[in-house]
């Protein structure tokens, strides 16, 4: 189980690094590059013919303002691909945001919320999940987790105010 997670700029990495982990956690290869769709396309382009051989199997691609990059990297794979629109700039990331769901029909790039990595990282465990059972095993778990997690909080708030 293999996902290339790329990213424009090393100021992106503290946004990107939550996603890394929680695909670590589920036991996926993670191959992460810092790689400007913009400064260092050919690099960019080489990664993403490897991973296009190499049983990658979702990538991740995180940007913030012109935010080129998860469209250039699903123009070069039918691989799924998943955009991180990132903050920074004067619009908040919204910039981002736009660029990245204003795709051309054809050239799809899933996105998440801006800063979503988590999101990012869970969409691309799904994605797994629909061919590795133990992926989608531990996906329902968590999920049973998450739902018991707020269940006990509010007891705890129900308690608090009776």
């Amino acid at each position: 189980m293999k996902v290339a997670v790329v990213m424009g700029s090393t100021s992106d990495l503290s946004k990107v690094e939550p996603a890394i982990e929680i695909l670590k956690e589920y036991g996926v290869e993670v191959a992460v590059r810092c790689l400007s769709a913009h400064r260092a396309h050919t690099e960019l382009s080489a990664f993403i013919d490897e991973c296009n051989h190499n049983g990658t199997e979702a990538f991740i691609a995180a940007a913030g303002m012109a935010a080129a990059l998860p469209g250039v990297v699903a123009a070069q794979t039918v691989v799924p691909v998943i955009g991180v629109p990132l903050s920074g700039s004067v619009l908040d990331g919204m910039d981002a945001l736009m660029s990245i769901v204003q795709m051309p029909p054809g050239i799809p790039v899933a996105t998440v919320a801006i800063n979503g990595a988590k999101n990012a990282a869970y969409l691309a465990l799904q994605i797994l999940g629909t061919k590795h059972e133990c992926v989608r095993e531990k996906l329902l778990a968590h999920r049973v987790k998450m739902h018991d997690d707020a269940n006990k909080a509010n007891e705890t708030i129900m308690e608090k105010y009776r």
